[in-house]
């Protein structure tokens, strides 16, 4: 928030102050009644107050693209965020819908395992039925065999009789061959029941063979409908993780489209150069970078917070091996950057719970990217004559041509300073290129060695067929001499 600030009044304060140079060059042209391009004095001034307004524009887009990058992703990476999540809401769907299909299979073994168990139950009515109906034949078959023992009794005492019952001994006969007969006739009626229990016996065994059948295919249907609980239960975790992943993006695009990112992606929370000769000055190093960059962190997520709470999450691994690379001694550039997208007011950093804020450290030498006197990038004026707006283009191109190649060669700072960094400089240098009749060259030279801290300092040479005209430092003059007196702006 406090940056927003500052930029604004730099902005402010910078605008003012091209307003103002521009405001007295134009009217020291207009005193000393100078022309360009064969205009009248005051077509000169008009010119002059032109190109200051389109270099205040310029600065001001030149800053925000070159400070923002919540700006740069709101304009540039918005449509890819809105894709993301529409993808995250069609895979939630049909989350959805395979959920639904596992209820309805759910439901249908359910339905069929009810079917199961009451065919179960009607067979165990018909065991009891018929092991009732067993035991009734048994019971019958022993007491015929009690009356069989007790029949043979009979005619044991009859036959130890005979000879002092002879005169009955006609009618014993008799009545022995009418109990034979009984007992024939009885002898057949327990082999039909024997033949009848061996017939239920077989029934029964059929039965229990059924039964187990049963008992398997209600297991198999059980370790079916588990593992169709198991995979809705894995959908369920699915669903709630894409429900997770749909809010999170929910969040970053509400919060990129209210303006209310305060660490945007890949964002710089602090930087630095330093010289390393030991180990131990390197962890020292990284503690006083890490304690910095969660300062830095809190404020910007949530301002008031007490600066000593932990915010910021970096593995010990990583921090060993920051530590480890360091330690070769040498001088580092060391940045670290956000993670991800966070929010004014994230809650886990104002309730003060476990770091969540995820970092990582880049960390490399401060190598010497491009010596003195390297042509970083070029542009052609091919037309003769140009107009102003041409030129300031061309210009725009060869400065961001310029800012693209030193941060692809692993410049840091991306700032670009054309020679003494004034716009004065600049402004002659591209009179001088108005004036000229033919084609020219515009290359951007390193005007010092170029290390991966940066700047970018460069010198904005014009040239013809690779030879040299001349450059912004031959327009570079000294500041002038203040005068023994100093006039005030009327009011």
């Amino acid at each position: 928030m406090v940056s927003g600030y500052v930029l604004i009044l730099a902005m402010l304060v910078l605008g003012g102050i091209i307003a103002t140079v521009g405001d007295r060059i134009g009217t020291k042209v207009g005193k000393a009644r100078l022309s360009l391009f064969n205009l009248r004095p005051r077509q000169t001034a008009t010119l002059v107050s032109i190109a200051t307004g389109s270099v205040i524009s310029a600065s001001t887009l030149a800053i925000l693209f070159g400070i923002s990058s919540q700006l740069r992703t709101g304009l540039f990476e918005l449509g890819r965020i809105q894709s993301d999540l529409a993808s995250a809401e069609d895979q939630l769907a049909q989350s959805l819908a395979e959920q639904a299909q596992v209820r309805e299979d759910l439901r249908s073994a359910s339905t069929e395992r009810q079917r199961a168990l009451a065919r179960l139950r009607d067979i165990n009515q018909s065991l009891e039925e018929a092991v009732e109906q067993q035991e009734r034949t048994q019971a019958q078959l022993q007491r015929t065999r009690d009356q069989l023992t007790t029949v043979s009794a009979q005619a044991e005492a009859l036959q130890r009789s005979t000879e002092t019952l002879r005169s009955e001994r006609d009618r014993l006969v008799q009545q022995q061959q009418t109990i034979q007969a009984q007992i024939a006739e009885r002898d057949a009626t327990i082999a039909q029941q024997d033949a009848a229990i061996a017939e239920r016996d077989r029934s029964l065994a059929a039965i229990n063979q059924t039964i187990a059948t049963l008992d398997q295919a209600i297991a198999e249907r059980d370790q079916s409908i588990a593992e169709r609980e198991q995979r809705l239960a894995d959908l369920q975790t699915q669903q709630n993780l894409l429900a997770q992943q749909v809010r999170d993006l929910e969040s970053q695009f509400q919060g990129l489209f209210q303006g209310s990112i305060a660490l945007g992606r890949n964002q710089e929370l602090l930087s630095g150069v330093v010289n390393i000769t030991s180990r131990a000055q390197a962890r020292e190093v990284v503690n006083q970078l890490l304690a910095e960059a969660n300062r830095i962190a809190i404020q910007a997520i949530a301002p008031g917070t007490p600066l000593d709470q932990q915010a910021i999450a970096i593995g010990n691994q990583e921090v060993e091996r920051l530590v480890d690379r360091l330690s070769a001694g040498g001088e580092f550039v060391i940045r670290v950057l956000s993670a991800a997208n966070y929010v004014i007011g994230d809650p886990c950093v104002v309730r003060g719970e476990a770091p969540c804020i995820r970092v990582f450290v880049d960390a490399g030498p401060n190598a010497l990217i491009a010596p003195q006197g390297t042509v970083i990038s070029s542009v052609a004026l091919e037309t003769a004559t140009r107009s102003d707006q041409e030129l300031v283009e061309r210009m725009n191109v060869l400065l961001a041509s310029t800012q693209f190649i030193a941060t692809q060669n692993g410049v840091i700072e991306d700032d670009v300073i054309i020679a003494d960094n004034r716009t004065e400089t600049l402004l002659r240098f591209l009179t001088a290129v108005q004036q000229e009749t033919q084609p020219l060259d515009l290359q951007a030279v390193a005007l010092r060695d170029i290390y991966a801290a940066g700047p970018i300092r460069i010198d904005i040479v014009a040239s013809r067929q690779g030879r040299r005209l001349f450059s912004t430092r031959n327009f570079i003059q000294p500041p002038p001499r203040a005068n023994a007196y100093s006039w005030k702006q009327g009011y």
